[in-house]
Order: structure tokens, then C-alpha cells, then sequence
């Protein structure tokens, strides 16, 4: 099993299907993963399996580390698009996070002011004030849900600690629409569960929490990369494309990456 584990605070550049040329922010660990899911499709493998003791990265080396790739793309002549806050884990984990985020941004506005920032973040943390607070500042602040089933939730992405869907889907609306909801569709089997959620029973409450949610915009995406357990398979395209029909339909943008 291949995985991505990032070894810097700052990694990349990498071109993103979703958001261009993506500059990564990696708050967690060198060498480990700390998440408060365990998503048996995570790219970063299993958490049991990505255990580290190496310390998470202070304030001073994100900031510095950003700086110094900066320079060292602008000399290349190379421009990011994005900043996007992602790599090892979940980002907003970070004790620091939302002093991490403001510092961020003024090395963006000072080094690459056209550059837009990102998050690519489980959700699991916005029920704290601060977080919200902090993930307001980005232009795309892209928060996970792929279903509204409890049973689907604890079997496939795992949370590793309160996780009330409810709650979540009452906390995401309190962004008023500044918040981007990331998706993943898929099929296959795991412990004899079908993980097929692209069907009506997964997808008619699933469209009813968007209306409530009233995101900017909808990405759905499906497997890409190998995944850290066996009987997995990517969603068809061609209801991918039928559910961001259903999604448009509310008024909401969606993309698909399929």
C-alpha cells in the first residue's frame, strides 16, 4: 500500500484537480498522521498505522518555511494559485491554528496576494468557536460530509471522538454559506457493509442537509489514489453527474472529479 505522508510544514507545489497550482500547509507531524477521523479511503494511510512522536511544527517554522518557498518559487518564476492548508491529518487540530492562519495570510497579502487560501478540513472541529472564526478566512474553506448516515459515518470515515451529524449539519449552517462542501462518492464492501452512498437512501437526506447548509458550492470526488483497505471502488460518473444535476437544482455549484 502506497501512501502520502508529507516531512515539512510546507510541501508542494502540487497541481490539485480541484484547486490549480496548490502550495501545501502541513500543520501536522513530519513522518505521521494525527486526524480525529480514521477514513478507511485516507490517502495518508490508517492511523494506527501513521503513528509518530515527532512533535507538531510551531508557529515560527510554518511561518518561516512558507517565506522561504515563496522566495524560492518566485525566483523560478512560479506563481501558486492556492495555499491550502492539508497534508497530515487534520489541520484545525493544531492548538495554534487560528494564530497559524492569521500569520498565513499576511505572508500571502505580503509575497502572493493573488494567491487564494484553502483548508481541506474534516469539520470535526467547528463546533468550537474559534474554529469557525479562524475558517472564515479562507476563500475556500472546503469541509467534509459525505453522508448523513450515523452508521455509514462510523463505519467509513471513523470519527475518533464526539461526531453528532446533527450537530454538524446545524454548525455548518452557521457559516451562511461561506464554506465549500467536499464530498466523497463511492462503491464496494467493507465488513459487510455496502459503501455504495450514491444511492437514493444516502443521497435524498443528504440533498435535504444542503438546502439547510446552503453551501457556496458542492465538490464531489471519488477515489484516486490506492487506498489503505481492500474492496473499495471508485462511484460511476454517470451518477455523479446525476446527483450534481439534483445539487444544481437546489441553486448550489458543484464540480465533479470522477
Amino acid at each position: 500500500m502506497s501512501t502520502v505522508i508529507y516531512d515539512s510544514p510546507i510541501f508542494g507545489p502540487i497541481h490539485s484537480r480541484r484547486l490549480g497550482i496548490s502550495l501545501g500547509i502541513n500543520l501536522l507531524p513530519k513522518g505521521g498522521k494525527v486526524c480525529s477521523f480514521d477514513c478507511i479511503y485516507c490517502e495518508c494511510g490508517l492511523n494506527k498505522e501513521r503513528r509518530t512522536k515527532n512533535p507538531l511544527p510551531t508557529v515560527e517554522e510554518v511561518v518561516r518555511g512558507l517565506e522561504s518557498k515563496l522566495i524560492e518559487l518566485q525566483k523560478d518564476g512560479i506563481v501558486p494559485d492556492v495555499l491550502t492548508f492539508a497534508g497530515n491529518g487534520e489541520p484545525t487540530l493544531h492548538p495554534d491554528f487560528p494564530e497559524i492562519v492569521g500569520k498565513v495570510r499576511e505572508v500571502r497579502d505580503r509575497e502572493c496576494p493573488s494567491a487564494k487560501m484553502s483548508i481541506l478540513s474534516n469539520a470535526t472541529q467547528i463546533r468550537r468557536p474559534e474554529i469557525r472564526e479562524a475558517l472564515l478566512h479562507f476563500d475556500n474553506n472546503i469541509l467534509k460530509l459525505d453522508t448523513v448516515n450515523p452508521d455509514y459515518i462510523a463505519t467509513v470515515d471513523r470519527p475518533g471522538g464526539h461526531y453528532d451529524v446533527e450537530e454538524q449539519i446545524a454548525c455548518l449552517e452557521l457559516f451562511q454559506g461561506h464554506c465549500i462542501i467536499q464530498t466523497m462518492l463511492m462503491k464496494g464492501t467493507y465488513k459487510g457493509l455496502d459503501l455504495d452512498n450514491t444511492r437514493e437512501e444516502y443521497i435524498a437526506p443528504y440533498l435535504e442537509a444542503l438546502a439547510r447548509i446552503k453551501p457556496h458550492s458542492v465538490m464531489l470526488y471519488t477515489l484516486d489514489r490506492e487506498t489503505p483497505v481492500t474492496g473499495l471502488e471508485k462511484a460511476d460518473c454517470e451518477v455523479m453527474q446525476s446527483i450534481a444535476n439534483r445539487i444544481r437544482a437546489l441553486g448550489i455549484e458543484v464540480s465533479v472529479s470522477c
